[in-house]
């Protein structure tokens, strides 16, 4: 689906639902604004529920203030007005009350970008604006003083945020990207002092291992076609269960002995088909497609380990907590936890990249699951879902672990449990 040839109208029902079934705003919260080519606005309308809404009940405000629709637009349509004027190459805006970000808005802070090169490559420097009254001319004109030193996401003190972009779509992703860098900066607090990024770390983000040669895949045999649809299926659940966001993640399985697929780079998660799925064989990528950056670190995996049969990555903010700091994950929580994840060894970071070999030596069935600083949790399996187990594992387990700070010190299960565990499922 080509998301930007939707309607405005429809584009922002879109995008409404996820932000509110996301939990990045409240029934009454939150608004959103497409700028289309002939200068119309397009934006949410006031007191409407934003759980609710469909197209007939979006608004349009034209130039000349001309207003169309069954509704008042926004009570917050002069701090989107403002923005478009200051910077005319931005085309949406998003305006929503995400917990995490409101947490940074009333302590007046800004969440730091650098903890892992995606958020920092997507959302780029964050500005601040001062608070003003709520649909007031005088925060449209903070807001907007802001966004033309040329930030494209900004906190509004004691408010929430507001991002632009040259669509509706990047707009969101750069809300999406900001939350999860609060979410997983709050969580790392327990753990000691957050580990960052410089420059020059971050500027290895855009190097290009996923330029493969190319190859014409004509013929889909069934079995594939069955595979990459248990693909999509599990990254739209990954999406669905905040262990993925629509930027970030990467889902390959093995084809055969001599191929895999992979989730291409730059689309967004929630919307991947089974035909946008890339299929790598003898080292060459599915002609038009580009796989994810990761492809090489995949490919490696699975020339090292012919019974590995799937691989994800993923950055979720509790687990991504132990990675941007010197906190150590403990899976002898629960058996569940030690049986599936066993001692998470770190990587560190741009190995996965520089290194891809070094990565495979170090994943195996003993050691099922990686984390790589600053970057992300790496799990394997026999099948899609088992490697997704993991994932699921590692995010819940890192939840409890984080979480128990408030109750007391954590007691993990006994060395002598861990050996009768290990007897038990077959683990050394």
């Amino acid at each position: 689906m080509n998301f930007e040839r939707l309607h405005p109208r429809d584009q922002l029902v879109a995008i409404m639902n996820r932000i509110y079934h996301n939990g990045m705003t409240t029934l009454s919260g939150g608004n959103l604004s497409i700028k289309d080519e002939t200068g119309d606005i397009w934006i949410t309308p006031s007191g409407v529920d934003k759980g609710t809404l469909t197209a007939k009940d979006m608004m349009c405000v034209q130039p000349d203030g001309t207003i169309i629709g069954p509704h008042k637009p926004s009570s917050e349509y002069p701090f989107h007005r403002a923005i478009y004027e200051q910077r005319p190459d931005l085309n949406a805006i998003v305006h929503a009350h995400p917990p995490a970000l409101v947490s940074f808005s009333i302590v007046r802070q800004i969440p730091d970008t650098h903890i892992i090169p995606q958020a920092n490559h997507l959302c780029g420097p964050v500005g601040y604006a001062p608070y003003a009254l709520p649909g007031s001319e005088e925060l449209g004109a903070n807001i907007a003083a802001t966004f033309s030193e040329g930030y494209n996401i900004v906190i509004l003190e004691n408010h929430g945020m507001a991002a632009g972009g040259s669509s509706l779509l990047t707009a969101f992703q750069r809300l999406e990207t900001l939350d999860f860098c609060a979410r997983t900066l709050i969580a790392a607090k327990s753990q000691g002092e957050v580990k960052t990024l410089s420059d020059a770390e971050l500027n290895f983000f855009d190097h290009r291992h996923n330029i493969l040669p190319e190859f014409s895949h004509v013929v889909v045999p069934s079995k594939e076609r069955e595979l990459r649809q248990q693909i999509i299926e599990i990254v739209h659940r990954a999406v669905d269960r905040h262990l993925m966001i629509s930027t970030e993640g990467v889902v390959s399985a093995r084809r055969d002995a001599h191929s895999f697929l992979i989730t291409p780079t730059g689309r967004d998660r929630a919307t991947l088909s089974a035909e946008d799925v890339v299929l790598i064989q003898n080292g060459a990528r599915e002609m038009g497609k580009l796989p994810s950056r990761a492809v090489r670190l995949h490919q490696a995996i699975y020339d090292a380990h012919p019974d590995i049969n799937c691989i994800m990555t993923a950055q979720c903010p509790h687990v991504t907590a132990y990675a941007i700091t010197s906190g150590r994950f403990d899976s002898r929580t629960i058996p569940e936890s030690y049986i599936l994840l066993r001692d998470m060894p770190i990587i560190p970071f741009k190995t996965m990249y520089a290194n891809p070999k070094e990565v495979a030596d170090k994943v195996s069935w003993h050691d099922p699951v990686l984390l790589v600083q600053n970057d992300c949790v790496l799990t394997i399996g026999v099948n899609i879902l088992q490697a997704f187990d993991r994932l699921e594992v590692a995010e819940f387990s890192a939840k409890s672990l984080l979480e128990t700070a408030v109750l007391g010190q954590m007691a993990p299960i006994g060395n002598e449990e861990i050996r009768d565990l290990e007897v038990a499922f077959s683990l050394t």
